[in-house]
């Protein structure tokens, strides 16, 4: 979704202006064009944090515009822009698209997948290379953890239908997996929307087939260190995936919140990707809640690549997100 600008040129405005006062010079020679740097493409984006003995990787999967006057309830056009200017953005905003990779030591674990080629070119769909980058590749994966069933966390398992983690079992919350991966559903549940059927299908199917999915319910240990905690709300599976060792810890939260410079100082304000949104703000209002008092460190799939970082409480509901000093040494 993209918002068009109009823009009105002072130059022209005032060489018309001018023209009045001075005589045109007669074959005056035409101006130079000043020249316009090229054009590249970010880099692979990688970045290494460290937590006890375990490597966090966050990995971009690159970003994708976000209309938030279309998409953002409990607001209003104009609220949501004096938000938006606060945090010095204007709409719409790009959203980061991040997954995370985590060297256990013992095991290779990637928290989400991106959103494969389901957005189209130039949107999302970077994961791959920023694995690449990082030395990594999807053969290589032992674990999947889902945060939920959502195509930009998901979509990135396969391609033309097949597996892109060929070695990899998909852990997911179970209650995702009864709701999108139902028959019976895949023409929408009550006004959401069927496409989200249809690329659960397309992207989760082919993994329940070579019977390398496993779906969890409640908090549930997976692996030594490694904890799914069920944050429903968002969707009924949504899961947050805790990663502790040698006295630190890191917390996954998924899509707890997509826009940080208007959910947190105002946590109250849902998305249209809301299963329940109900529910969804009122998990959002707890976790930063919990993340504020417990000064977790958090991993955001949609907060500004690299994603890592604290929530801050400032007092009467409201939030801030605090990220990790930048780190390039050995």
């Amino acid at each position: 979704m993209r918002a068009s600008r109009f823009f009105i040129s002072t130059a022209l405005a005032a060489s018309m202006a001018f023209s009045g006062a001075f005589p045109l010079v007669a074959n005056a020679a035409p101006e130079a064009q000043a020249p316009v740097a090229q054009a590249h493409a970010q880099p692979p984006g990688v970045y290494r944090y460290r937590v006890g003995d375990f490597q966090v990787t966050a990995l971009s999967d690159g970003s994708v515009p976000q209309d938030l006057h279309k998409l953002l309830t409990n607001t209003t056009p104009a609220h949501t822009d004096d938000l938006l200017k606060h945090g010095f953005l204007t709409n719409p905003v790009e959203a980061s698209i991040n997954a995370f990779l985590i060297d256990t030591g013992s095991r290779l674990i990637l928290v989400d997948t991106g959103s494969g080629t389901f957005f189209g070119p130039g949107n999302g769909g970077k994961l791959l290379g920023s694995l690449k980058a990082a030395g990594y590749g999807p053969e290589q994966i032992d674990d999947i953890l889902l945060t939920h069933i959502h195509t930009d966390h998901s979509g990135g398992l396969t391609n033309d239908g097949h597996r892109v983690f060929p070695n990899a079992t998909v852990h997911v919350g179970k209650p995702d997996v009864d709701l999108f991966l139902d028959p019976a559903n895949i023409q929408g549940v009550n006004g959401y929307d069927k496409h989200y059927f249809v690329e659960a299908v397309e992207s989760v199917e082919p993994y329940v087939k070579a019977g390398k999915v496993a779906p969890f319910s409640g908090v549930t240990q997976l692996f030594p260190g490694v904890k799914a905690i069920p944050t429903p709300g968002h969707t009924p599976g949504h899961s947050f995936y805790v990663f502790e060792s040698q006295g630190q810890s890191i917390e996954f939260i998924g899509d707890i919140v997509h826009v940080a410079s208007v959910q947190l100082p105002e946590p109250k304000i849902a998305i249209v990707y809301d299963v329940s949104p109900k529910e969804a703000v009122a998990q959002r209002e707890k976790q930063f809640a919990i993340a504020a008092s417990q000064r977790e460190l958090v991993a955001g799939a949609h907060l500004p690549f690299p994603g890592l970082g604290h929530i801050r409480a400032e007092g009467d509901g409201k939030f801030t997100f605090v990220p990790v000093d930048y780190r390039d040494r050995d």
